[in-house]
């Protein structure tokens, strides 16, 4: 018999005797918490590799070398909606194929440092700003301009897919805030978004036809959308936040203020399903496949890890404003000081109401350097005349002080920020090329100071220290004090992500 047949020769009555080997209830938990754990983590790193192959980035260097300091005070993410017709996106929104790439939306979100609260401040495509220096295709960077559209920076380079790294560098400069993050949207990414979450709903004040799409029809066409609330996705979604022309007051403004309630349904939705992991995988997907998004959000890992970190946000705590605007013709120009207290507010983590994110409550108004305007001449007027302003002192507030000066006369206030330099003892006007007249007419708000040509081709004016005396009726208040609360005008008409979706629309 062989020494198997001999091992197999076991009686009952051995199998009896013999004790069984039990395993504790302990160790059974552990073995099937153990493979779970593999499994989902073999499960979910295939998840990740799959999202990282659909997500585009776009390159740093054409970031600018002059960007504004970080800040440990929340986060500012520039969300871009595209509209270039590469890749599939000209079967949604018409043009061809080989057009530019051009962005028709976007906004500057501001995540609180308390991850409890959040802004997005739109910027109208119509916005007249001075674009920095941006990087071309070939290597070379253009030269500043100034008093441009916005949504021009996106076009600079001429490329079908457009130019993030450009409007990011010209949000910096207007606002003074380093931007941390980019994300570009295209139409498809924005389609796939509103099936997945199984639409949003939105209200319409009246009924919409094609021709209120596209007013180059001939005719009014069919109906698209009939008056009332209703729920869209994929194309009608997308027709209904692209729609300016045939509904409402038919202006850009008009338009945003619908963007903003849509994307505040956008985000009802997603808080409504739960913002887990599991529920962001199916939003991931769609969105990646059609993201093109900064070098720190380049990885799956990086973008949902974002995304969650969202998740406490209340909806009433959502805010959706528009920057501090008036009509100058047909273009849109910024009103000072009301938006350099916004970004001022911003940077100070300040809420909506003045509080920060640590509930502290700060002085309503944003107060700062001076308590009243600088003396100014009545007969001067700078109709016409854009300047921009910095601040050359340690003193708070001296540029929003002299850009009130300056609106009050008529002049075009295209930036406010702090100068390199920032220990100036007198106020230089700086002009460009073939712009001494007007650099003389600022100089009449600003007695004393110093007339000085440069490479440009804008009119900077460059605060001293004489200013702080001379430009102000009254003393100086305390340099430690700092802008709290955003202007009456922005908070006025700011919406939450929780308010009713017919309310709040008064120009659309």
């Amino acid at each position: 018999m062989s020494r198997t047949d001999e091992s197999s020769r076991v009686t009952t009555s051995d199998q009896a005797r013999r004790p069984r080997r039990r395993r504790s209830p302990l160790r059974i938990a552990l073995v099937v918490a153990l493979t779970v754990l593999l499994l989902g983590t073999a499960g979910l790193g295939w998840i990740y590799l799959k999202l990282n192959g659909n997500i585009d980035t776009f390159g740093a260097d054409g970031l600018s070398k002059d960007r504004p300091a970080g800040s440990t005070k929340g986060e500012n993410v520039l969300v871009i909606g595209s509209d270039a017709r590469t890749d599939g996106n000209s079967a949604l929104g018409g043009g061809d194929k080989g057009d530019i790439g051009r962005s028709d939306t976007a906004f500057l979100l501001h995540v609180y440092a308390d991850h409890r609260h959040a802004v997005a401040v739109s910027i109208p495509r119509d916005t007249l700003v001075t674009l920095p220096p941006c990087k071309l295709p070939d290597g070379t960077w253009t030269r500043t301009r100034p008093n441009t559209m916005f949504n021009e920076a996106y076009s600079v380079g001429q490329t079908a897919k457009g130019n993030p790294a450009c409007t990011q560098n010209t949000v910096e400069k207007l606002t003074g805030l380093r931007v941390d993050h980019t994300v570009v949207i295209d139409f498809k990414g924005f389609a796939a978004l509103t099936r997945v979450v199984g639409g949003v709903k939105v209200c319409l004040p009246q009924d919409v036809y094609e021709k209120d799409l596209n007013p180059n029809r001939a005719t009014r066409g069919g109906l698209l959308f009939r008056k009332g609330e209703q729920n869209l996705s994929g194309q009608r979604a997308l027709d209904y936040v692209r729609i300016r022309h045939g509904i409402g007051d038919g202006s850009d403004i008009g338009r945003i203020k619908r963007q903003q309630a849509f994307v505040a349904g956008l985000v009802k939705k997603v808080k409504s399903d739960g913002l887990t992991p599991t529920g962001l995988l199916p939003l991931a997907d769609a969105a990646t496949k059609s993201l093109t998004v900064d070098p720190g959000l380049g990885t799956a890992k990086q973008l949902i890890g974002f995304a969650m970190s969202l998740k406490n946000i209340d909806l009433h705590d959502t805010k959706f404003a528009t920057i501090p605007w008036r009509y100058q013709g047909e273009r849109v120009a910024i009103v000072q000081p009301d938006a350099d207290q916004l970004w001022a507010a911003l940077k100070a983590d300040r809420t909506l109401d003045g509080t920060d994110a640590g509930g502290k409550k700060g002085t309503q108004g944003g107060q700062t350097a001076a308590a009243t305007a600088p003396s100014t001449a009545a007969e001067v007027s700078g109709d016409g005349i854009d300047v921009a302003v910095y601040n050359g002192t340690t003193t708070r507030g001296l540029a929003s002080l002299a850009a009130t000066a300056l609106t009050e006369h008529g002049f075009t206030v295209t930036r406010t920020a702090n100068a390199v330099d920032r220990d100036r003892a007198g106020t230089v006007i700086e002009y460009g090329a073939g712009l001494r007249t007007r650099a003389q007419t600022v100089a009449r708000l600003f007695p004393g100071a110093e007339l000085k040509s440069v490479p440009g081709a804008g009119v900077d004016v460059v605060l001293g220290r004489a200013y702080v005396t001379t430009g102000s009726t009254s003393a100086p208040a305390s340099p430690t004090s700092t802008p709290t609360a955003l202007p009456t005008s922005v908070a006025r008409d700011a919406r939450s992500a929780d308010d009713d979706v017919c309310s709040n629309l008064s120009y659309g």
